[in-house]
């Protein structure tokens, strides 16, 4: 019941709400990464949504596209802008993500959306993950982030999948709220991508 009637409107509301209070924000965010980054302030990428549905999230666009003088893009660490690693820093990156949860293809809460090519990676269990709408925080990113292994994550997803509450949710938005405000916890070490998932083979 919750999950299919009450998170849905409380996830439109809150996130008209929460884009509405930082507007002033983003558009300053905005205008800094198109002079930072020489080019757009958006990142977009395809991602899986609920059942495996590809969608198009949406960041701050935290790199540039500078490439080497072979024409392959630089690593992230050369690539990441002074603005860039402020905005990723704060996790104030994540925020264009309101916008995916306005369409109705994310939620605040869920687990974390990854790559499409890892769909066809999952075993049974880890693919339950894709039963609820991905979410900009979740249970497994309170719980350690890219500190956790990749079965460590999946752990955690599933579990939230499988004990999804208004109790729950209120936990991990707060908990969110409390890593952001001291900045533990939530961004990558470095800011640097975590390694690829290979699948239960790997």
């Amino acid at each position: 019941m919750y999950s299919k009637y009450l998170k849905p409107s409380l996830d439109y509301s809150l996130a008209g709400l929460s884009l509405l209070v930082v507007s002033p924000l983003f558009l300053v965010i905005t205008v800094l990464l198109i002079i930072n980054n020489r080019g757009s302030a958006f990142f977009i990428q395809k991602r899986p949504g609920k059942d495996g549905k590809i969608f198009h999230i949406i960041k701050f666009k935290t790199m540039n596209d500078k490439k080497c003088e072979n024409g392959i893009l630089l690593s992230d660490y050369e690539r990441l802008t002074l603005v860039g690693k402020a905005v990723r820093k704060t996790s104030l990156d994540e925020i264009p993500q309101l916008i995916n949860v306005l369409r109705g293809e994310m939620s605040l809460v869920g687990p974390r959306p990854l790559l499409p090519e890892y769909l066809d990676l999952y075993n049974e269990e880890q693919r339950k993950r894709h039963i609820v709408k991905p979410g900009i925080t979740g249970w497994a990113q309170v719980n350690g982030r890219n500190a956790l292994s990749w079965e460590e994550k999946f752990k955690f997803d599933v579990e939230y999948v499988q004990s999804c509450s208004p109790r729950l949710d209120a936990k991990i938005l707060l908990i969110t709220i409390q890593k952001v405000v001291h900045r533990h916890g939530v961004n990558a070490n470095n800011y640097m991508t975590m390694e690829a998932f290979k699948g239960d083979a790997a």
